[in-house]
């Protein structure tokens, strides 16, 4: 192996593309981490790390470490529409170690994962890197990337964790099937009022609907609108904005007031899609660059690192052992393929039948929908959805190698 050649190029150093190098360094290869920006400190909206990542954390020895990190706790749900309050989904009763979402702020857990993975050898994590092109051999086969900078980085495979928008997947030139989503976002946080309480909750008006995560001192909030309808808000004005805001949460009333500039509302335009085939000799694409998902239940970083961790656990042994990648890479997508279509569909489900139905309806809503009733009379089929999407489909354990030494 030549001194600039590594056994594994990741693009990308969002959750999945962290965890990967993880996984494969812990297990003796030498990885390097590409992240185009000069640290993890951005307004990430994914915060969300569920039951099942934190079982993965659990298996790794590093549970009890990562809760020291600040966070809150998520254990149930609700929504609030024609003036009750419903509860609509339980993660409490899951079988796992921690058996709720902990609400940390992304960079903290980049960094968590960062500083782990940097205790093994073969971790290598280049900031300000981005890839911009693929390098292939004499047998049009990927064999490394193209960085902005001007550099070539050689790699046995080259692992595309870089977004929705993802540069690779086009280089690559895999075929993309567009799912649709009804809906785009506004993301802001207002100030938590004291004695406010509530973990998670919807609240719900004919042609509106936000979701609210309690942050210990402020909300996180989701304001979801009909696609392609940021222009028409932002025309209305901020004061329109807010005052629509007020009638939809009017205990939060002076909450809103802050929201001074547009600058404060971050946009997110909702994509549902996934490949139709995730590689091509040298290369696999993971994550949102496989598959975008909707951000209806806050699933996306808990299925981008089941991708990680289904990589590692098909691939790092064989390469270890000096195998080509090439004929195992259909075997992540097909170990993938079935839980990612179960969730877009739960997620298309909740979409076609819940959001795009709230955001057309003109009239105003009289009385709860008989499925929320019975979930909030029925506990235990609370249960159900918070199983969903505490768990998730097609869950797996780490089963990758460790590498016989310690870590340094």
């Amino acid at each position: 192996m030549s001194e600039n050649q590594r056994d594994i190029v990741i693009v990308g150093g969002g959750p999945a593309g962290m965890m990967a190098g993880l996984l494969f360094a812990r297990a003796g290869l030498k990885v390097a981490v590409l992240e185009k920006h000069a640290d993890f400190l951005r307004d990430f909206r994914g915060d969300t790390v569920h039951p099942s990542t934190l079982e993965l954390f659990h298996q790794l020895g590093m549970l009890a470490d990562l809760l020291k990190l600040p966070h809150s706790r998520i254990d149930q749900a609700s929504i609030h529409i024609a003036g009750q309050q419903m509860k609509i989904l339980d993660f409490s009763h899951l079988p796992l170690v921690a058996p709720y979402i902990a609400m940390m702020p992304q960079w903290d857990l980049l960094n968590f994962i960062a500083t782990r993975a940097g205790q093994y050898p073969g971790f290598e994590l280049l900031m300000q890197t981005e890839a911009v092109d693929l390098v292939y051999d004499a047998d049009e086969r990927v064999c490394g990337v193209h960085t902005r900078q001007g550099n070539i980085l050689n790699a046995r495979l080259v692992v595309a964790a870089d977004g929705r928008r993802s540069v690779l997947r086009g280089k690559a030139e895999l075929p993309l099937q567009d799912i649709g989503a009804p809906m785009d976002v506004f993301w802001f946080r207002v100030t938590k009022p004291k004695n406010a309480g509530g973990d998670v909750f919807g609240t719900v008006q004919a042609g509106r609907f936000m979701v609210m995560i309690d942050r210990r001192d402020y909300y996180q909030c989701a304001y979801i609108f009909t696609k392609g309808q940021a222009d028409e808000v932002k025309a209305a004005g901020l004061e329109a904005f807010r005052a629509g805001l007020r009638s939809l949460v009017p205990e939060l009333s002076e909450a809103f007031n802050p929201i001074s500039s547009w600058d404060r509302v971050k946009i997110l335009e909702v994509a549902l899609d996934r490949l139709d085939r995730w590689h091509r000799p040298g290369l696999l694409a993971i994550v949102d660059a496989a598959h975008a998902m909707s951000p209806i239940g806050g699933v996306g970083i808990n299925i981008a690192v089941q991708d990680a961790v289904t990589a590692a656990n098909v691939l790092a042994a064989a390469m270890l052992k000096g195998d080509n990648p090439d004929s195992r890479l259909g075997q992540v997508q097909a170990r993938r393929i079935k839980p990612v279509r179960r969730m877009q569909a739960f997620q298309k489900l909740a979409q076609d039948r819940v959001i795009e139905p709230l955001l057309r309806r003109s009239k105003p809503i009289a009385r709860p929908f008989f499925p929320l009733k019975l979930l909030d009379r029925a506990p235990l089929l609370r249960r159900i959805p918070g199983r969903i999407i505490g768990m998730g489909f097609g869950r797996e354990d780490i089963q990758s190698p460790e590498m016989p030494s310690k870590p340094l």
